[in-house]
């Protein structure tokens, strides 16, 4: 008897569920070991404090020195601490007011397939991430469960995640949130030492030239191609629901009001009251000073962002009930940046008898290169290295600055692409260290472990390009001096 095979276009052929690539399937391995093996992020910070007390200890600082400057460091970085946090809020409010959530409804209706899902989240959290980093956590958190509740569409729920945090490992340091970029067109910001050697370098020396945006361009192309290739398809596609995690939000309107003390709560008067005068405050700002310059402002960049978020979501109710349910989001930023303030201190202050610091060591072996040509490419491992140990971005470049920018005055290197070279270097290390995962956790009812596996194959991709493009487009930057405000 012979077989019949069914014809091509024949509609009773069984349907064969697509397979997974060879990218697809190594995420998944990926992704299967992390879950297995990846610790907590709280053990992740302790395990650091623990290695870098024992290296110093190596260099020769003694026990108490060490313990010494772990205390009196500690509580360091609490004005940065409570910065970043108003970062993460303000993006948090802006993202769940009703007029956005209508966008990102919309936004969840587009994808057509499981990949192009994927791919679009990649996308907005990648280009959202140049305006706010908080936004673009949050908006990209929201729109993945947006994506979970459409029952056409089998997403995967770990690939997603991992996709809306690219933002934080892929393009947020390249753009206005950059807290390096920041601190240097500030004068302010700077500590005299520190301002003698790097002078001020205003946004149009740093995130604003064709360099820094050509290096964008190819981050945003290469995650998202990534994102594409990784997400899985068919039986290993694992959804919301297959994680045990609801993704549908409640309800909520607004209580009746019960008594006349309520009425301002529920009225936009007091709202317009503050935009009015932010918005006044805000053109005096913009009008005395270079836009540029304004702009790069943590505070005002800050006080914009919870300005916008209180006029989105109109009355003063819905804004405290959005600050509310973003202070959790943040908890993991309060409670784990003091010790990675303390492991700063134990890096830069912990001396041996030589006077000599774990930073001074590494710093040292990294900027020691004698060439301009691989300072870029030395300048950017070191950062990377260093960015395991302290995910932040501005306290780390305190650390860093007076040695690498130092060294790019000596090996006469633009200080204005020695600051991206930090900028995009240290963002890479983001994708597996799980401190700023956190907020996105937080929405999405996730532990890190769940989607560093795929977050790793994105620092696989994404780190010998970048260390590349750092060294070829430095040689097309001229030098010249610090310039002092």
């Amino acid at each position: 008897m012979i077989e019949q095979r069914p014809r091509e276009g024949d509609d009773s052929a069984p349907q064969q569920p697509p397979r997974d690539g060879l990218l697809a399937r190594a995420a998944t391995r990926s992704a299967a070991v992390a879950e297995r093996w990846f610790p907590n992020t709280l053990v992740f910070a302790l395990l650091t404090v623990a290695v870098v007390a024992i290296a110093a200890m190596g260099i020769g600082s003694g026990p108490a020195k060490v313990a010494s400057v772990f205390g009196n460091g500690f509580w360091d970085l609490i004005p940065f601490t409570m910065q970043m946090a108003m970062v993460a809020i303000g993006g948090y409010v802006v993202a769940t007011s009703r007029p956005i959530q209508r966008v990102i409804v919309r936004l969840a209706q587009i994808p057509a397939t499981e990949r192009g899902a994927v791919a679009m989240v990649a996308t907005i959290s990648l280009t959202s991430a140049l305006l706010n980093w908080g936004l673009s956590l949050i908006f990209s958190a929201l729109l993945v469960r947006r994506l979970a509740e459409r029952d056409n569409l089998r997403v995967d729920y770990r690939a997603a995640s991992a996709a809306a945090y690219l933002g934080l490992g892929g393009s947020w340091a390249l753009g206005l949130s950059s807290s390096a970029a920041q601190l240097q067109a500030n004068a302010e910001s700077l500590s005299p030492s520190l301002l003698s050697i790097t002078g001020v370098i205003p946004f149009r020396e740093t995130i604003f030239t064709w360099q820094s945006l050509t290096l964008a361009a190819v981050v945003i192309v290469v995650c998202v191609s990534v994102a594409y290739l990784t997400a899985p398809r068919g039986d290993s596609v694992r959804t919301a629901a297959d994680l045990g995690i609801d993704p549908s939000d409640p309800v909520e309107d607004d209580e009746p009001r019960t008594r006349p003390g309520e009425w301002l709560e529920y009225s936009p008067l007091l709202t317009f009251v503050v935009v009015a005068l932010v918005a006044g405050w805000a053109v005096q700002e913009f009008a005395d000073k270079d836009p540029i310059v304004a702009i790069s402002a943590l505070n005002t960049y800050n006080l914009l962002f919870l300005t916008l978020g209180m006029l989105l979501h109109w009355r003063p109710r819905r804004f405290l009930a959005a600050v509310t349910k973003a202070v959790p989001a943040t908890a993991g930023v309060l409670i784990q940046f003091p010790f990675y303030a303390g492991i700063a201190a134990i890096m830069t202050q912990a001396t041996n008898g030589g006077g000599d610091s774990l930073s001074h060591y590494l710093a040292s072996a990294f900027t020691g290169v004698g060439s301009s040509t691989l300072f870029p490419l030395m300048m950017g491992a070191y950062s990377v290295v260093l960015g395991f140990l302290i995910p932040s971005g501005g306290g780390k470049w305190i650390i860093e600055a007076p040695y690498v920018m130092q060294a790019a005055n000596d090996l006469n290197v633009n200080l204005g692409w020695t600051v991206q070279v930090y900028n995009a270097a240290e963002a890479l290390p983001n994708l597996i260290n799980p401190f700023w995962m956190l907020p996105l956790l937080g929405v999405l009812g996730l532990k890190a472990r769940d989607i560093v596996g795929y977050t790793f194959l994105y620092l696989v991709a994404l780190l010998p390009i970048v260390l590349g493009l750092l060294t070829l487009l430095s040689t097309t930057l001229p030098y010249h001096p610090p310039v002092q405000p």
